[in-house]
């Protein structure tokens, strides 16, 4: 009978962490960069690659990076709300292109249309690392002094936008209004 008991207990014991690992939500991955200063980068644009943009170039503005790829699934089943997003003029959207064809980039962008002020491409992947980028696609918002607020893992939805993105945005355009 002994030798039955530990390995059940084992058992238990590891259904208990398993279950506990299932309720959580896999879009809500921790990041350290939240609160700190946005990676610097200098990268090309993606229509046009002898013009660069960093985040300097967009301090003093409340702006959302959106990390995407042509490739990803995910990225097109986000793509409408993003493409919604840009329509209301709330918040500039600048896209990164996430180790991808620049022309299968390009392309996809015409054809499904482009939400994005600007696009980076991100070839070698380094920004995207710089990061904490996990996968794609991921969306952060970047506060007036370059500092990250908010990231999310996963495709946005529109629940996403108006519940936590929009608030958000709205709150730190007020910031500073009065500046």
């Amino acid at each position: 009978m002994k030798r039955f008991l530990l390995p059940l207990i084992f058992f238990a014991g590891l259904s208990v962490v398993l279950a506990a690992s299932l309720s959580n939500d896999p879009r809500r991955l921790p990041s350290t960069f939240i609160g700190k200063q946005a990676p610097a980068f200098d990268l090309p644009r993606l229509d046009a690659a002898d013009r660069r943009l960093s985040p300097e170039a967009l301090r003093g503005q409340v702006w959302v990076m959106n990390v995407w790829a042509s490739w990803c699934e995910s990225c097109r089943d986000e793509h409408a709300a993003l493409v919604a997003l840009a329509r209301r003029n709330i918040v500039p959207i600048y896209g990164l292109d996430y180790k991808d064809n620049p022309d299968a980039a390009q392309q996809w962008l015409k054809q499904a249309g482009d939400p994005y002020i600007a696009t980076m491409v991100d070839h070698s992947g380094q920004t995207g690392i710089d990061y904490g980028v996990y996968g794609v696609p991921e969306t952060f918002i970047v506060d007036r002094r370059g500092v990250i607020r908010f990231k999310r893992s996963g495709p946005l939805t529109q629940a996403a936008l108006d519940t936590q993105i929009l608030p958000l945005v709205r709150t730190l355009q007020g910031e500073g209004s009065d500046e």
